[in-house]
């Protein structure tokens, strides 16, 4: 039960203001102002009276003057906070219109996206992209239903009887608008920050790139590119979990080139590569956490050239490589910690050819190198640590030939050499590097 001395509780949505009842209010000032007038004529008379001491006395009518002046300038202190009280309401009325339309607005939006029709779907998309850019308190919501369409069952098969004619071209719509609104994370209407739920969703085509990930929860988790390009290339990661992790990669060309990983969590682990081509070509790696680990690389082309490692953790932990190509030519280690422990290579070619490794910290520690063609060739060893430390060669081919050792650390300390093919040809080693050669014949300092 209500207590009626307590004011009427503010109702979520309707913008008013928390006001007393006015048959509780009334009484009490009626009371109010009657106590101040008696207060005040007395008080004024005896600061009359106290005033003309010796003088002629203070009459009524002195008396009544002052406290009617007194009592006027209260009444218009009143006048204003009832004025106040009037446009308090005024404005809830409006608040509570704008409400309503916006409430109206958002459900005709939701109904045109879920028309028949693909034109109208469309006009549904504008619909609720503009109705967020409007609503601040319901933008969440308003982006959820756009990344909840791109999460619904999609055909790409233009002969399968679920194929709906106009819906790759409504769905790029939407990937394009999530897009605009990941631009510029100062603009009012950015959606900077906000989650972004794509998981299990199909991609055969996009346009993310250039976006800001800075803060919230966008997540890719078990989605499916399977076709078409995509791509995010020029992206950012700044802050908050991105989530590619389980997802597959199979026939589309996606694109992350030029993005820049500074902080926040990145993660791949899980996927699966298996076609396509997908590049990270001229990324730089520079803070935060990326996470390829437990992932299966079994065809297509993964690029990781020219790219620059200065910070943060880059993991490939557990991954198979199993078919393909994936390349890191050309790349610059200088910093941070990049990690392929515990990785399986059975077929297919990896590549770190043309390499500089200057800092921080490589690790295959624990890998399997069983078969298909790892290359360290022409790669420029003058600082950091790079550990092959306890891995079983027992096939394929591992090269590191025509490398320059200026110095740092690497080892093969604790590996097992049972076959296969680790060649050192034309390697020049300086007197600063400290090679631990493990299983391997040691190469003397040929290189002052």
């Amino acid at each position: 039960m209500t207590n009626p001395l307590q004011p009427r509780p503010k109702q979520d949505g309707r913008h008013t203001p928390n006001l007393w009842p006015v048959w509780l209010v009334a009484p009490g000032a009626l009371l109010l102002v009657g106590a101040t007038a008696f207060g005040l004529y007395h008080g004024a008379e005896l600061l009359l009276a106290s005033e003309t001491t010796g003088k002629k006395p203070v009459g009524v009518q002195d008396v009544i003057k002052t406290t009617v002046t007194v009592l006027t300038l209260i009444g218009a202190v009143l006048a204003a906070l009832y004025a106040y009280r009037k446009q308090l309401l005024d404005e809830g009325t409006s608040r509570r219109a704008d409400s309503t339309q916006l409430t109206e607005r958002y459900t005709k939006a939701a109904e045109q996206l879920g028309h028949e029709q693909a034109a109208v779907r469309l006009a549904g998309v504008y619909a609720m992209a503009r109705l967020a850019d409007d609503w601040p308190e319901q933008r969440q919501v308003c982006v959820d239903v756009l990344c909840a369409y791109l999460r619904m069952p999609y055909e790409t098969d233009t002969t399968a009887p679920a194929f709906r004619h106009g819906e790759r071209e409504v769905r790029l719509t939407i990937i394009r608008t999530i897009r605009n609104h990941l631009q510029d994370p100062t603009t009012g209407t950015t959606w900077c920050g906000l989650d972004l739920d794509f998981t299990g969703a199909t991609f055969d085509g996009g346009d993310f790139s250039g976006s800001t990930f800075s803060g919230g929860r966008v997540d890719f988790g078990g989605s499916a590119f399977s076709g078409g390009e995509v791509s995010f290339s020029g992206s950012t990661y700044s802050g908050g979990r991105v989530d590619f992790g389980g997802s597959t990669y199979s026939g589309s060309e996606v694109d992350f080139g030029g993005s820049t990983y500074s902080g926040g969590e990145v993660s791949f682990s899980g996927s699966t590569f298996s076609g396509g081509r997908v590049s990270f070509s001229g990324s730089t790696f520079s803070g935060g956490e990326v996470s390829f680990s437990g992932s299966t690389f079994s065809g297509g082309e993964i690029y990781f050239n020219h790219s620059t490692f200065s910070g943060g953790e880059v993991l490939f932990i557990g991954s198979t490589f199993s078919g393909g190509e994936v390349s890191f030519g050309a790349s610059t280690y200088s910093g941070g910690y990049v990690s392929f422990g515990a990785s399986t290579y059975s077929s297919g070619e990896v590549s770190f050819g043309g390499s500089t490794f200057s800092g921080g910290e490589t690790s295959f520690i624990g890998s399997t190198f069983s078969g298909g063609e790892i290359s360290f060739g022409r790669s420029t060893y003058s600082g950091g640590e790079i550990s092959f430390g306890r891995s079983i060669f027992s096939g394929g081919e591992l090269s590191f030939g025509r490398s320059i050792f200026y110095g740092g650390e690497i080892s093969f300390d604790g590996s097992t050499y049972s076959g296969g093919t680790v060649s050192f040809e034309h390697l020049r080693i300086q007197a600063a590097a400290a090679i631990q050669w493990g299983p391997f014949p040691a190469i003397p300092v040929n290189h002052p």
